[in-house]
């Protein structure tokens, strides 16, 4: 019987789940190796954390690691009932909640190893958590798509995963509607694979992101975000709203240190800013959430349980 420890946390209704203790052992190397073989050698405890039932479609699961680069305090793994995720926004707020709640991370500024890069996460006296990302940039913009009958004009950004952001309104973005907003999304992304659009290098685009106006007037913008594994983002998206702001830089639509108040399909709001990068056309995403703790758990994995590595919908 493995008994692994987590702790579960939602920032702005999106849940995560950091493993604290009962993870694989990924041995040595640079973190991109341990990453890799987390994906190769241990795709099933991956499974097994994160999909019925255990857990749910909507779960991210946050693997606590040792970091290799000397001025991290914590490296950390995120990854979902699909596979593996490169960066995730709410689920770094989730990490620092969750470690800030077992007194093993002060208030302050703090660097984080992730497997697209070093980010800073600054843990607040109220609790909020501001989160400076990789470096994110739009790819393309006016980037046409069919789908459902309707064509989409939106641009292709990066803001640590790869996202399609549509520049048209849709009519609706409340929960009522997730069902038909998931579907058409994927089918959206389906266009995009089927017309060879991708993220640099061939990049998967695994994300989409539609907008419309804000519930309260005080935010700019509410938005749905198709995360990979099919399961709609109950909070604004991290790196949602990262790529949202360098579409945003690049048309010169909000400056540096200007903020931008992004709400997600449940209400909830990040507050994002952006400073320019070194690297030409490329911006620093910050972006401020809180994350609360919901529960405390010892879970079980027995190895003549049929479901032991779980299943997806």
């Amino acid at each position: 019987m493995r008994a692994v420890h987590v702790i579960d946390s939602h920032t702005g209704g999106e849940p995560t789940r950091v493993v604290i203790d009962g993870g694989p052992n990924l041995g040595a190397g640079s973190f991109a190796e341990q990453f890799e073989r987390f994906q190769q050698e241990h795709d099933s405890f991956r499974a097994s954390i994160v999909n019925e039932p255990r857990g749910s479609d909507v779960l991210v699961g946050a693997l606590l690691c040792e970091p290799t680069d000397a001025s991290c305090t914590v490296g950390v793994m995120f990854f979902n009932n699909q596979g593996f995720l490169g960066m995730c926004g709410h689920g770094t707020i989730g990490l620092v909640a969750t470690l800030a709640h077992l007194d093993a991370l002060p208030v302050g500024t703090h660097r984080i190893e992730t497997p697209a890069g070093v980010v800073t996460a600054t843990l607040h006296e109220d609790g909020t958590v501001d989160v400076e990302n990789v470096a994110s940039y739009r790819a393309s913009s006016g980037i046409s798509v069919t789908a459902n009958g309707s064509t989409f004009i939106g641009d292709v950004a990066y803001g640590g995963n790869w996202f399609f952001l549509t520049k048209s309104p849709v009519e609706t973005i409340n929960v009522d509607r997730a069902a038909e907003l998931t579907s058409l999304a994927i089918d959206i992304r389906q266009h995009l694979a089927d017309a060879g659009i991708t993220g640099q290098d061939g990049a998967f685009i695994d994300h989409v992101e539609f907008f419309t106006s804000p519930g309260d007037p005080q935010n700019d913008s509410r938005n749905f975000v198709l995360c990979p594994g099919g399961a709609y983002d109950r909070s604004p998206c991290g790196t949602g709203t990262s790529a949202k702001l360098a579409c945003l830089a690049a048309e010169g639509k909000l400056q540096p240190g200007a903020v931008w108040r992004q709400e997600s399909i449940v209400g909830s709001v990040f507050t994002g800013s952006f400073q320019w990068s070194d690297q030409p056309n490329h911006i620093i995403p910050t972006i401020r959430g809180r994350a609360f703790i919901t529960s405390e758990a010892t879970l079980l994995i027995d190895p003549a349980d049929p479901f032991a590595a779980g299943f997806s919908q």
